[in-house]
């Protein structure tokens, strides 16, 4: 069930307590709640958070995954936000790993038997030194699109650079973006819970559990 006020989480997969993602987060936390709504912040390296074991059965079972760690915990999280923005650097030209863990636990251990996340509005923020930021944000909005998510074009994508050695938000370009970004998210939370609120239904109701079940189509 969706709170009274609307709820924006950001899923932190940093592991650098008050780097330039945590940072980044703290920023869009004020944007959301400048404009009434509720921030809540997940970060991923307090949380235990198993990588995917060796079992096998992942693309046959129909229960959520077994392994015992935080991912129920956070996944209910995720369900009861309206919004939900990944914040993560980008390590090794790619995907930080505490972000990459959580992306495959979470979509194959849980989301993916009845897509839970469909129409609750999603944003990316990605930072990093020079490269590989737009690969990054490329992996997470297919993440975000495979669980049936809205994402609200908002001009160039949160991309925030910082070559300094110590974490700072000095990116003017990058904090417009953010900005940007956080101001579609609410007005689309928004435009859909007026819409429920008049209809009792969602704009995109569900037609299917997942990719997985045969679809009856209307004829």
């Amino acid at each position: 069930m969706l709170e009274p006020r609307p709820v924006v989480l950001g899923i932190c997969g940093s592991e650098r307590a008050g780097g330039n993602t945590d940072l980044a987060l703290e920023y869009a936390a004020g944007l959301v709640e400048l404009r009434g709504a509720e921030f809540r912040t997940i970060h991923l390296r307090d949380h235990p958070i198993s990588p995917c074991s060796p079992c096998g059965d992942c693309n046959y079972r129909d229960a959520p995954c077994a392994l015992p760690d935080a991912m129920p915990r956070i996944v209910e999280e995720m369900k009861r936000a309206d919004g939900i923005i990944y914040a993560t650097p980008v390590h090794g030209f790619g995907l930080a790993h505490l972000m990459q863990i959580f992306i495959e636990r979470a979509g194959v251990g849980f989301l993916r038997f009845e897509r839970p996340l469909a129409n609750k509005v999603g944003g990316i923020i990605v930072t990093g030194r020079r490269y590989s930021e737009g690969s990054v944000h490329n992996q997470l909005v297919d993440n975000l699109l495979l669980n049936r998510m809205i994402l609200v074009g908002s001009g160039f994508p949160a991309l925030l650079r910082n070559t300094a050695r110590t974490p700072e938000l000095a990116d003017t370009e990058g904090l417009e973006a953010v900005d940007r970004m956080v101001d579609r998210m609410l007005d689309m939370i928004l435009l859909l819970r007026r819409h429920e609120d008049v209809t009792g239904e969602p704009v995109l109701p569900p037609h299917d559990r997942n990719e997985r079940a045969g679809r009856v189509r209307a004829h």
